[in-house]
């Protein structure tokens, strides 16, 4: 059982809790997931199974967008709506000035991840220090804000927002950064993935729809990686790459590229130093 399971994980799930419930309806011997969606999201969560566990490190470093609401006039310690109120203000900005200052939250940034977050400090998480009131400090980690756009207001002082993001990217911070900016408060209050790379909210399937069609859901891995290039191996090295021997290669598409000879995903590839692909990534069953 090999591929991918483009699932909507809904809310109140962690993202090991959904890993967990379609392993287990799919009787699958291993599965992971490609990204973390904290427990308030809902939205796309990749799931890859069998061999296409191993496509993490591909499939997590792909953009990513996201709806989420925004709250003006008050910040929680998670700077999610599941957290505890630290500070409230009455300086609430209006629609106009929020857009206006949004041009400036995109394009590469160092970005301050919240404390309550999965980064690693000295071998624990961020958010265990947190719950446990440790002090501790955070780095700023570069990230890319493709484009965020100000959809509507839902309620007072409320608004929705699209986000096209690098990953790595915590929208949590995104909305303490706008709020800073206009000199005050905010916190999210709800988190959409509508997109993880090529895996749109669209297709998405939910938890029913995978107990109820089972394997029939799983996306091949061939199809999983259909937005990564692409190198045909010649047809009379086969034997050679099936045997695993590195294959001289004049030229390359960008890494990670999908191999494929004789009409096989063999995994992904890359190009060596001394001019030979070498499968970073083996697929073939």
């Amino acid at each position: 059982m090999n591929g991918v399971i483009n699932l909507f994980k809904p809310k109140g799930w962690t993202s090991r809790d959904a890993v967990n419930k379609v392993r287990n309806l799919l009787k699958a011997g291993s599965a992971g997931h490609m990204g973390t969606l904290d427990p308030q999201g809902e939205g796309v969560l990749v799931i890859g199974l069998g061999k296409g566990t191993r496509l993490f490190d591909a499939l997590l470093t792909k953009d990513k967008v996201y709806e989420a609401e925004f709250a003006f006039g008050y910040e929680t310690d998670t700077l999610d709506g599941d957290g505890a109120v630290t500070a409230r203000t009455d300086l609430l900005p209006s629609e106009a000035e929020i857009k206006a200052a949004l041009p400036a939250l995109t394009g590469r940034i160092k970005q301050l991840p919240p404390a309550y977050s999965a980064k690693n400090v000295a071998g624990a998480r961020a958010y265990e220090l947190a719950r446990k009131g440790v002090e501790f400090k955070l780095e700023p980690s570069e990230v890319e804000i493709f484009s965020i756009e100000a959809l509507c207001k839902t309620a007072p002082a409320v608004y929705k927002f699209r986000i096209h993001c690098s990953a790595g990217t915590y929208i949590r911070s995104v909305c303490r950064d706008l709020a800073h900016s206009l000199s005050s408060l905010a916190t999210m209050t709800s988190i959409l993935r509508t997109r993880a790379g090529r895996f749109c909210i669209s297709d998405s399937v939910t938890l029913d729809d995978v107990a109820a069609e089972g394997n029939k859901l799983i996306v091949p891995l061939d199809e999983a990686l259909a937005d990564f290039p692409r190198l045909d191996v010649p047809e009379p090295e086969y034997t050679r790459l099936k045997n695993g021997v590195k294959i001289p290669l004049s030229d390359a598409p960008q890494p990670p590229f999908t191999v494929f000879c004789k009409g096989e995903l063999f995994g992904l590839g890359e190009k060596t130093e001394d001019n030979r692909l070498k499968i970073k990534t083996y697929l073939r069953d």
